[in-house]
């Protein structure tokens, strides 16, 4: 018998993250049965080998006497300053430290601004693929997520004419990710420059989830989004998980950006939660001003002859290789996105590819609907590796491939 008291929340029956979700789970049962899972689902760099930098663990350790207590509901000041200044240096107007907000992890902030912004029924613009907590976010704060498109054969780079149409009464903000989570494209600066416009048009808030901000490849090149907003309210989101690869000190910020006559509410609102929740983890916030203000230690390895570097080439040049898989290839971020070709499989089931994946070659994947994508035909796997393992691990994908081509039956993790 259900007791009604344990009923979950309607709200969650269309919120799924499928990173951590069933895929996750069944890996965890493979290994409890003693077969090994090479777990390539999730952009956590401590669990292959990368350390956040000495400068940011001493600032920790010399400020532990200084945590133990409440901090001001934002964020410590000295933190906070840094980040304001990042953000000046960028060609931001007015910004302030009153208009930064750290929290734990760009997670808690991205539902923190949602919370914010959302009445019941207001849209939000989402890219698909997105990164999947935008969307459970927004759905939790009652909102309605409505997608607009960044195909592969557009080099997954959103199409403005696309968002216009989408663009309804009750839209609220457009959220961009960039450099992008799963697909790793970074938007060019007249893309952006486009979006603003339409923003512009439309009185729309802006929300740029910039978290891998540094971690770009060859030519490519970062634009923060704040810059060229100008008068459109903007808040901007990073944070030390990935650039400084400290996943597990939990630290994001948001800044907030635009006329202090249209932000001054929605940054009132912001502060209201801020506090709700009494403040960040003060412990970590001590290596905020640290990672800002000291030496790069994210450029030699996204440089050529560095282990990121490498290891995105040795994905494509797998892929270019395979029989079965295409890419475009990521110019930033921690991922790759391939995409089954459609001539072989006219009716690919990305989850089920995923599972078998996992259960004949003992490598977990985050199939592309995950993301919100429909008909998806992609996989996502994180560049955090050794680049000979990945290039291995596109060889196994290839080759389970075709043995569901040439109809061959799924093997045991026990075997593979």
């Amino acid at each position: 018998m259900t007791h009604a008291c344990t009923t979950p929340s309607a709200h969650l029956a269309d919120v799924r993250y499928e990173i951590r979700g069933t895929l996750a789970r069944r890996a965890r049962e493979l290994e409890a049965a003693g077969h090994p899972v090479l777990h390539l689902n999730i952009g956590n760099p401590g669990r292959f080998g990368f350390r956040a930098p000495d400068h940011l663990v001493q600032a920790v350790d010399a400020h532990l006497p200084q945590s133990e207590a409440y901090c001001q509901e934002q964020g410590i000041e000295e933190a906070r300053a840094a980040i304001a200044a990042q953000q000046a240096a960028r060609g931001v107007a007015l910004a302030d430290i009153d208009r930064v907000f750290i929290g734990n992890g760009v997670s808690e902030l991205i539902d923190i601004a949602l919370r914010a912004l959302l009445d019941p029924g207001d849209e939000v613009l989402l890219p698909s693929p997105d990164y999947p907590l935008w969307s459970a976010a927004t759905i939790l704060n009652s909102g309605r997520p409505r997608y607009y498109r960044c195909l592969a054969e557009n080099g997954h780079l959103p199409d403005v004419e696309e968002m216009e149409a989408l663009i309804g009464p009750r839209t609220r903000a457009i959220v961009l990710i960039n450099p992008n989570n799963p697909t790793g494209a970074v938007y060019p600066r007249a893309l952006l420059e486009q979006v603003v416009a339409l923003a512009a048009r439309h009185g729309l808030m802006l929300l740029c989830d910039e978290i891998y901000d540094q971690i770009t490849y060859d030519q490519a090149r970062f634009q923060p989004l704040a810059p060229l907003a100008g008068e459109v309210p903007t808040l901007s989101f990073s944070g030390l998980s990935k650039v400084h690869r400290a996943c597990g000190y939990r630290v994001g910020w948001m800044s907030l950006s635009g006329p202090q006559r249209d932000i001054a509410a929605y940054r009132d609102a912001l502060q209201l939660l801020a506090a709700l929740r009494l403040c960040a983890n003060v412990t970590a916030q001590w290596a905020i001003k640290p990672a800002l203000e000291g030496p790069d230690t994210i450029g030699a390895l996204v440089a050529p002859g560095g282990r990121l570097y490498e290891a995105r080439r040795a994905v494509v040049d797998g892929v270019a290789g395979a029989q079965t898989l295409s890419l475009v290839s990521p110019s930033g971020a921690l991922y790759a996105f391939p995409q089954v070709r459609d001539e072989l499989f006219p009716d690919f089931d990305d989850s089920a590819f995923a599972l078998r994946l996992l259960e004949e070659a003992g490598i977990l994947l985050v199939p592309g609907s995950s993301f919100n994508v429909e008909h998806s035909r992609h996989l996502r796997l994180t560049l955090l590796p050794e680049p000979a393992v990945l290039g291995g691990v596109v060889a196994k994908m290839d080759a389970v491939l075709m043995r569901m081509i040439e109809r061959v039956p799924p093997q045991s993790a026990a075997l593979a």
